[in-house]
This record gives structure tokens, sequence and C-alpha cells, in this order.
């Protein structure tokens, strides 16, 4: 599989420094990463540019931010959202440059892996509309970027244009690895998918059984690739999901607490468009890897156990019986390095997780509204009082 066009658009943005090795060269590596190549030195030249206005806005946001220290709570955590949406950009060498090397054995194995599976079924896998793909996802990864960030420029009152710019590459590099996420995890599902249909068409032939031990070694390397996948970008997934964790918790309490005190205004529409922004590639993350873990698992599964044995020789069944236990023995998992699986249920832990913050901030948001609502009713008694006494003191006094 080739997702050259990312790749590049990753190089060009100082993302994830790893390069083409060229066709004519003595090996059988066909990607490679090295803290001194010509990729990861314009990595470096790159990412201290984009410290220039980072640091400056967030310098700047950082102030407002202890400025506003002694002034209302939820005015300050908008500058704590937007401070936040910033980390991803000082992460990034901890967070990708380091498994670079993790990235590159990931690239090399789907490269060997399609060689094996052409030299063992005959025929190539085949990735439909594939470049075109990639391509649109890249176009669509920066106008989602820009098209997020303008609209925080004009909902937000305080997001000036030139912030703008601190932003543009942080939601464009989310949105990239949301994009090679989904196009490795739809390369699962078709090459699982491809080596079941060749898996049948063995079937049907006098002696299955030397293809089928060939496919299953075929099946546990696919299974391996995912769990590299995961190895690979655990660092930039996980800080990845923490981010979108806290970012949504905050915005969420922010749009919140300013409509139960002022009624839906602009600010809060912008702090929407984040939560929106942030779930949505959370549940595509969450998404595809169910799907590709289901594809290559439980559906081929299901395929194997509705062959016929009885139509088979004992060789045969004895190789799907062992299909079935290396299927068991190695399950395609999408796992952050042992940190968590990527599913579903990842997705509704965070929602259930979210859910309870925001209750007990909530709580907190309505305890300091019942306060204030006290403080107003004792000033306006105070105020009452004095007045009638004075009123009565003038009374005494005329009379």
């Amino acid at each position: 599989m080739t997702t050259k066009t990312l790749l590049v658009l990753f190089q060009i943005m100082g993302v994830m420094p790893i390069m083409r090795v060229p066709k004519d060269s003595k090996t059988t590596k066909r990607t490679t990463f090295n803290w001194i190549s010509k990729a990861t030195l314009w990595a470096y030249l790159v990412w201290s540019l984009e410290c220039i206005i980072v640091v400056k806005v967030g310098r700047e946001r950082l102030t407002n931010f202890q400025d506003n220290s002694n002034k209302r709570f939820d005015e300050v955590i908008y500058n704590i959202i937007f401070l936040s949406i910033l980390i991803p950009h000082f992460l990034l060498p901890i967070a990708s440059w380091r498994h670079g090397s993790e990235v590159a054995i990931f690239k090399n194995m789907w490269t060997h892996y399609q060689l094996k599976y052409l030299k063992i079924t005959g025929t190539p896998i085949i990735f439909p509309n594939l470049y075109s793909l990639t391509w649109a996802l890249c176009i669509f990864s920066w106008t989602l970027s820009i098209a997020v960030i303008l609209s925080q420029h004009y909902l937000q009152d305080d997001f000036e244009l030139w912030h703008s710019f601190a932003y543009y590459h942080i939601i464009a590099m989310l949105d990239g690895f949301c994009s090679l996420w989904y196009i490795n995890c739809n390369a699962f599902g078709t090459a699982s998918e491809g080596l079941a249909t060749n898996l049948h068409r063995a079937l049907k032939a006098e002696h299955p059984a030397l293809k089928l031990a060939q496919y299953r070694h075929l099946w546990v390397d696919l299974s391996h690739m995912m769990q590299q996948l995961g190895r690979a970008y655990s660092n930039m997934y996980g800080i990845y999901c923490m981010v979108i964790f806290f970012t949504t918790i905050i915005s969420l309490y922010g749009s919140l607490s300013e409509i139960l005190e002022h009624g839906l205004s602009y600010k809060e529409m912008g702090l929407f468009v984040i939560v929106g922004y942030c779930m949505t590639l959370l549940f595509i993350i969450c998404n595809e890897a169910y799907h590709a873990s289901r594809k290559v698992g439980l559906e081929f599964q299901v395929r194997l156990l509705n062959v016929n044995l009885g139509a088979i020789d004992r060789s045969a069944q004895r190789e799907v019986e062992m299909f079935l236990v290396a299927i068991a023995k190695n399950p395609p998992i999408m796992n952050l390095d042992g940190f968590t699986n990527i599913n579903r249920e990842l997705f509704t832990a965070n929602i259930s997780y979210m859910s309870t913050y925001l209750i007990v901030l909530m709580q907190f948001k309505l305890t300091l509204l019942r306060q204030g609502t006290r403080r107003a009713i004792k000033a306006i008694v105070n105020t009452i009082f004095n007045m009638t006494t004075t009123a009565s003191d003038d009374d005494m006094n005329s009379d």
C-alpha cells in the first residue's frame, strides 16, 4: 500500500520525517528514518519557525490568563482552551519523531506483505481510488483546519486574526493523522477481504492444505501489522486523545455555563464548533479501528467456521483448525503500545468520563450562581433597609 501523498505532506509540515528509499537502492527497506537525514533536518527547521508564532500567541494567551485571574472563572477558561490546542505542537518531537523508526518498520512491513501476498495468491492487493483519496484527504485536512480556526476568529471576540496562524498547522496535523489512520484501517479491511476471497478459491482446489498454511501465515502477518500500527503511533494518538478529552470538557463547560448566565451567543457557538470537531475526530479513529478489527478478526473467523469440513480432506481440515487457533492467539487489536485499545468502547468510555467531569463542574457552577444570587438578594435587602431607615430619620427630624 502506498500513502506517498500523505507522507510528502507530513514531510513538508515536519510532522513525520521518514524517507522513501530510491527503487534502485540495494536494500529490502523501502522506508527509513534517521535523526540527521534531510527530511529530519527539514523538520527541525519547520518546527523551529513554527515555534516563533506559536510561542508568541501562547505567551499572549498566558498573559491574558494571568491578568484575568481575579475575574470570572468562565472568562479565564477561554484562554485555557486555546492554550491546550497549542500543546500538540510542543509535544511533536516526543510524540512523533521519537517513533520514526517504528513508523518506518510499519511501512516496510506493508511493502513486504504486498510482495508476499502477490507471490502466494498470484493477485495483487487492490486499494480502490487510493491516490485520489489521499489527495482529497490532504486538501480536506487543510481546508477544514482553515474553516475551524477562522470560525473561532469570527465567533470569539478575543480571537485575533493573527492568532490564527499559530493554529492552522496544528489542526491540519491532527486532521492528517486522522486521515492516515482512516486509510490504514481501510487498507487492513481490503487486504482481509482479498485474502478471504482467495481462501475460498483455495478450498475448492483438490489439495488445499498447503495454500491454507500459506494463507494462515499471511493472516498472522496482517494481525501483526495492526499491532505495529498502534505501536508506531502510540504516543501521537495517545496525546491526541488526551488533548481532545481535555479540550472537549472545558469547551462544553464554558458554553453551558455561559448559556446559563447570559443565554446563547456567538461565543458559545464557537465553543460548540470545537466540541463537534474534537468528538468527530475521536469517533472516526475509534470507529475505523473497530471496523478494521472486525473485518480482519470476527468476519474472517466466521468465514472459516462456515467452511464445509466434510467437503475437504483431513489435512485441510487440520489447517482450518490451526487457522482458527491462530486467530484466537493473535487477535487483530488496535492497541496503543499497551496503554489502551482503540475501538468503539474507547469512544463511549470517553463520553462517560466527560459526562462525569462535566456534572461535577456544572455543580460547581450552580453553587457559584446560588452564592451570587444570595449576595444579590442580601445587597437588595440591605439597600431597602438603609433607604427605609434614612426615610424614618428624615421624618423624625422634620417633626
